[in-house]
């Protein structure tokens, strides 16, 4: 357990798909709340400083670090030394500010950003030729991040072309393991309707950094019958904190510590602040978590 480190994501204060939600929140008060909360990691939002010096600093006084940040590749769709560039850019950002991990998902024909969207019928599925390109991308893309001992993870996210637990198969399957790992996020695999714990089972020596999201149920059922756009599952109140929704996370908690899980366990829940008060809900997840898992 010494080697489980906890962190929240900016999201629940500030989210970057949907600007109106904590749009007024500053960054001092997210970062303050996290430490409050008892949290020693972030992940990056669109309101943190771009400048390393800057944000160290604003962290260092909170004793918190930065654990990892999402990168957007469009390896299907975009040349491979656009998406390569980009990378570089981000890893070395990264890196300055302490992470060692890296979290891409493929943005290629995504709907996650789109409004009107049904999260569940437009979803794109990849051609082989795009699975090639992708799984090519990625194991150069990890070869990349190898060069500053940084381990790259692959985020499977609702609305995209990698979400299902098939689609998670296909992409470790054909990837190098040495260059690119999972991103373990279980409130995207149960909003998907997968198998969350087989999922975690069958990859758990490729899992290298964890997304911990609750779901409430009821709307999931809600968002799959009524076809709503992931955006708009989000703003309704699709996603919470572990220990808030109809998630069991013992069994989870128990399967990672089980596989000698090392690395960063991330609280994540898209939610309103308006609606769920970020500090709030912060609380109850740091509490869960040490009541659940004793860490």
């Amino acid at each position: 357990m010494a080697d489980i480190r906890l962190a929240i994501a900016p999201i629940g204060w500030t989210n970057d798909d949907l600007p109106e939600l904590g749009g007024e929140i500053p960054f001092e008060q997210c970062v303050s709340e996290m430490a409050l909360a008892g949290f020693q990691g972030s992940e990056v939002g669109n309101k943190y400083p771009k400048d390393p010096a800057v944000l160290n600093r604003a962290l260092q006084l909170r004793g918190l670090t930065i654990c990892n940040a999402w990168f957007s590749s469009f390896l299907t769709t975009k040349p491979y030394a656009e998406v390569e560039a980009a990378f570089i850019k981000h890893r070395d950002f990264l890196h300055a500010v302490g992470a060692r991990v890296i979290g891409a998902a493929e943005q290629g024909r995504s709907i996650q950003g789109m409004q009107d969207a049904p999260v569940f019928d437009a979803k794109p599925s990849f051609t082989d030729g795009e699975w090639k390109k992708l799984c090519d991308g990625l194991n150069r893309l990890g070869k990349r991040a190898a060069e500053k001992d940084m381990k790259l993870t692959y985020h499977h996210h609702m609305g995209t072309g990698v979400q299902t637990a098939a689609e998670i198969d296909r992409l470790m399957e054909n990837t190098d393991p040495d260059l690119l790992g999972l991103l373990y996020d279980t409130g995207h695999l149960v909003f998907s309707g997968e198998d969350h714990l087989a999922v975690l089972d069958k990859w758990a020596r490729r899992i290298r950094h964890v997304h911990l999201k609750d779901v409430r149920k009821p709307l999931r059922e809600r968002a799959l019958a009524e076809k709503w756009s992931f955006l708009r599952a989000v703003k309704e109140g699709v996603f919470t904190v572990p220990g808030d929704g109809d998630v069991d996370f013992v069994p989870v908690f128990s399967r990672l510590k089980r596989a000698d899980y090392r690395g960063w366990w991330v609280v994540e829940a898209e939610q309103d602040p308006a609606v769920a008060n970020p500090l709030e809900y912060a609380v109850k997840a740091r509490k869960y978590i040490k009541e659940k898992a004793g860490i």
